[in-house]
């Protein structure tokens, strides 16, 4: 085994220089935490742990200050097309930018126009391999993220002659199985792909991105134990656990993090009244804030529920309404920031009508109301229909916010019943209110409130726990060649 490990990690997004999902919190984390890890954590194996992603438009990336090291030709019907590689650093991490008509013709990082992300992406993965024979430095494990670099790893193992990939190997995290890219035979072919024949998989599988690396990856990590359970079954394998049954020794669960440095109450500088786990009164200070910042009444013994969310079914949103909307007279309060889906936002906008005085729904994005609601609120809100991991019950935990949540995927490995937070297992409006009844329950008695919160930030969400076994499993793929 080498004393040093060459991993390069492949994203659409990554924090700080492009942010549109979850995904960019953990492309931008995850490695610097692996770069980081101490001696004793990879056995005294180095990492070195480098980023590649497309060079979006939208990219917050100083380009001036680019170096450009490479430049390939890919191969595509009617002619082929030039990848160009930029190199930045990242707090001492190396990070590559690639680029090329397909990414700089593109407007977003992801588009209404499914065809255009599946030309900007198979081109963006398939550029990666094409440059890799350019860089003076080379990866011993190629790790994918989601359907946007599978075709990295399907295409890798398709040339496992060429001398220059034989020995890498490959990992694909699983951060949203649904998501799989869409049919691409018609990219396939103009790439000089062949859409895969493998007789677990669905006729419809075999020509999507997804699956393609699914297939081809030497492992598959879920984003958590539980998800990686899940994805086994009818009701979350999305047609595809026929064939990720028969890949269940392969597949590794590993819970995401956060990044404690960013997301620290002590630190915010978005929260009026910073605070840590010995200073919990001025959480009651920054509810003041967030509701006077909303209109709402003044009211320290009232509740405060809090969410801040993708507005869509897999999040639960319509459940929530309509749990809330059957909550009864008691004193409660509700906010809810985010935007998504148009007439679950109306259905929103309906409840606030309904109760005025409880609720106010900001259709926004806004990250500096976001931390004053997991700073200020009393309870935060996650009815995910699934959710393969969550970050937002992680934050929301680490700034004493706790969280009411279904017990599915991450927010099931995250959140422990009367201790950290709530759990409901019936995806039903009945099942939520009775867990919204036993968090007021908690809340009317400060001595045991006090104590779930301090059990909430008292919880390791940082990415060394991670890191630590994604290396582990590195070092376990590289012992077999």
């Amino acid at each position: 085994m080498p004393a040093t490990l060459n991993v390069l990690f492949l994203a659409a997004e990554a924090s700080p220089f492009v942010k549109v999902g979850g995904l960019a919190d953990v492309a931008g984390s995850l490695p610097l935490a692996l770069r980081n890890l101490p001696p004793e954590a990879t056995r005294g194996l180095e990492l070195d742990v480098r980023l590649i992603l497309p060079l979006h438009r939208s990219n917050r990336a100083d380009t001036t200050t680019m170096l450009p090291v490479a430049s390939a030709l890919v191969y595509r019907r009617g002619g082929s097309l030039m990848a160009d590689v930029y190199q930045t650093s990242l707090r001492g991490m190396p990070v590559y930018f690639l680029t090329g008509d397909p990414i700089s013709n593109a407007p977003t990082v992801y588009s209404s126009d499914a065809a255009l992300d599946r030309e900007k992406y198979a081109f963006f993965s398939l550029a990666i391999l094409e440059v890799l024979r350019k860089l003076d430095w080379q990866p011993d494990i190629l790790h994918a993220n989601d359907w946007h670099t599978a075709l990295a790893l399907y295409a890798l193992r398709s040339r496992r002659a060429d001398p220059v990939l034989a020995r890498i190997r490959t990992v694909l995290t699983l951060h949203n199985l649904p998501y799989m890219g869409g049919d691409s035979r018609d990219i396939l072919s103009a790439y000089g792909l062949m859409p895969l024949q493998e007789k677990l998989l669905p006729d419809w599988a075999q020509t999507q991105p997804l699956p393609l690396g699914l297939w081809a990856a030497d492992v598959i990590v879920p984003v958590s134990p539980t998800y990686a359970r899940e994805i086994l079954t009818p009701e979350f394998g999305h047609g595809l656990e026929t064939y990720l049954r028969s890949r269940a020794d392969t597949i590794t669960g590993i819970l995401n993090g956060i990044d404690t440095t960013w997301f620290d109450p002590a630190r915010d500088d978005a929260l009026p009244y910073p605070f840590d786990v010995d200073h919990l009164e001025a959480r009651a200070q920054n509810k003041e804030v967030l509701q006077k910042t909303l209109d709402l009444p003044i009211e320290a013994e009232t509740p405060v529920i809090g969410m801040v969310t993708r507005i869509d079914q897999q999040k639960g949103i319509d459940l929530a309404l309509r749990a809330l909307a059957r909550f009864g007279e008691r004193p409660w309060q509700f906010v809810l920031l985010g935007t998504g889906d148009p007439s679950l936002e109306n259905n929103a906008r309906n409840l606030q009508t309904i109760y005025p005085d409880r609720v106010r729904i900001v259709l926004r994005y806004d990250d500096a109301l976001a931390r004053l609601i997991y700073g200020g609120a009393d309870c935060f809100l996650m009815p995910s229909r699934y959710e393969p991991c969550g970050l937002a019950q992680m934050i929301a935990m680490r700034y004493g916010c706790i969280p009411i949540v279904h017990a599915t995927g991450g927010l099931k490995d995250t959140v422990q019943e009367g201790k950290t937070g709530f759990l409901f297992h019936e995806l039903t409006p009945e099942a939520l209110l009775e867990a919204l009844e036993r968090a007021f329950k908690a809340f009317a008695n400060q001595e045991k409130w006090w104590h779930l919160q301090r059990n909430a930030m008292a919880q390791d969400f940082g990415w060394e726990r991670s890191a630590r076994q994604y290396a582990l499993l590195y070092r376990s793929l590289v012992n077999k060649n």
